[in-house]
């Protein structure tokens, strides 16, 4: 048993709030999975770049002096660079796993994930201030497999593609 939820802003006024409300929405759905839970965001792209969202269990001292090139939030980290230089920047990153672990990737995909309860990682990511035009949440309850960040969701598929089920 899992929640998914989604929300595509068609009123641009709203952006500023898609964190919010998917925060609000995803909280909600703790009751059909507290093991774990995640977040796919969509904002804005920057010509000519990508970003890719990056994950540390010890962010404090694997994230260590890339605070000024990275958008750190708690164990996730986003960075941003040329479209050019991605397939080199991916295969630099595989190379670090599992001391550093790609999330997900694209011009416009965020993606944030962690073992815990919807409410407590919606407040670690800060997820509630962040914009954009539409974003996926899931929470997991493990019927299976380990509870681990890797099996949580959303599941990166592609450049600005992610996947989440149940």
């Amino acid at each position: 048993m899992c929640g998914i939820v989604g929300l595509f802003l068609k009123d641009k006024s709203l952006e500023a709030d898609l964190g919010r409300m998917l925060s609000e929405m995803l909280v909600t759905m703790t009751d059909r999975g507290p093991d774990s839970a995640g977040i796919a965001v969509y904002n804005e792209h920057q010509a000519g770049l990508v970003k890719i969202t990056v994950q540390a269990d010890h962010p404090q001292t694997d994230f260590d002096g890339l605070e000024k090139k990275l958008d750190v939030r708690d164990t996730h980290a986003v960075l941003a660079m040329p479209q050019v230089s991605l397939n080199a920047a991916m295969a630099e990153l595989r190379q670090l796993d599992p001391v550093i672990r790609i999330m997900g990737h694209g011009e416009s995909i965020e993606i944030y994930k962690e073992v815990g309860l919807p409410e407590t990682v919606v407040s670690r990511f800060d997820i509630a201030k962040m914009t954009g035009t539409h974003g996926i949440g899931h929470t997991r309850m493990a019927t299976e497999s380990a509870v681990t960040t890797m099996g949580a969701h959303p599941f990166n598929t592609g450049s600005d593609q992610c996947l989440v089920h149940n």
